[in-house]
């Protein structure tokens, strides 16, 4: 188990990260290559939708039915799977819509300008930066549950959530740069908000897992598909639309489900 819980927490620690990744390229890239974002955000959507309603919620459900019966089982599973599509709600809710940690910017803002109103910007990536704490928390929960229970289902979740962070580590560090100049200080707003990744993981570890029954488990399964299945759709999608490259998205989904479906047939 220990040696699960490690993996676990690394999966969830390098996802966190990407935002990392997301401000690098941001200070080092002169113009937004909107097709492979779009792309990419489609990717990581597909592969989340995939592995929720096809592994997770498939085998919680399994689970849960022969712990239960064919229909307090199911009740059971339904209950859990829109319990976490309402805490991401709610998660959302709680960070103001003009603060939302999705607002794309573009690279080509990067430049500092201080005739730019560089105290509204500065205070739009500060909030950017703190909205995607707050979102990327459960993220952390559903990577480290997830890479707890299967080391392939939690790599695949760790990979897709980290292409997603990539852009989220580009919308805090364009604003913040482009206010006061600062390399440095956009870099390190963008990584620490990355860092609610594996505290999400540390809360579970610590908190959940010592009370931890195969009801609890599944029940918690199928609260994290429900936290992937939102935060695919009301986040990775539009967030692919709004690069204006629509199709090069739907590809990448399309891609997504095909690469996890290939994985999990030869797993």
């Amino acid at each position: 188990m220990q040696g699960n819980v490690t993996y676990a927490l690394l999966m969830t620690l390098l996802a966190g990260l990407a935002t990392g990744i997301g401000s690098l390229i941001a200070l080092v890239t002169k113009s937004t290559n909107r097709k492979f974002l779009s792309f990419a955000l489609g990717l990581s959507a597909g592969v989340m939708i995939y592995i929720s309603f096809m592994e997770i919620l498939y085998n919680a459900r399994i689970e849960l039915q022969e712990l239960y019966g064919p229909r307090t089982g199911e009740v059971i599973v339904a209950l859990s799977f829109f319990g976490g599509l309402l805490v991401a709600g709610v998660i959302d809710k709680l960070v103001p819509e003009a603060d939302n940690p999705h607002e794309l910017h573009s690279l080509e803002e990067l430049s500092p300008n201080r005739d730019r109103h560089h105290h509204r910007l500065r205070r739009m990536g500060v909030m950017t930066a703190l909205a995607i704490t707050i979102h990327n928390f459960p993220e952390g929960i559903a990577t480290f549950i997830s890479s707890l229970d299967s080391a392939s289902t939690g790599a695949a979740i760790a990979v897709a959530v980290a292409i997603h962070n990539i852009p989220e580590g580009i919308a805090v560090s364009v604003p913040i740069y482009a206010a006061t100049g600062n390399r440095r200080e956009a870099f390190w707003f963008s990584f620490l908000s990355g860092l609610a990744e594996p505290l999400g993981a540390l809360v579970a570890y610590l908190i959940l897992l010592p009370f931890m029954s195969p009801l609890l488990l599944n029940c918690t399964f199928a609260a994290v598909a429900g936290i992937m299945i939102y935060i695919s759709l009301d986040e990775l999608l539009p967030s692919a639309r709004e690069y204006g490259y629509h199709h090069i998205s739907i590809l990448g989904l399309v891609i997504g489900m095909a690469v996890m479906a290939v994985s999990l047939i030869l797993l």
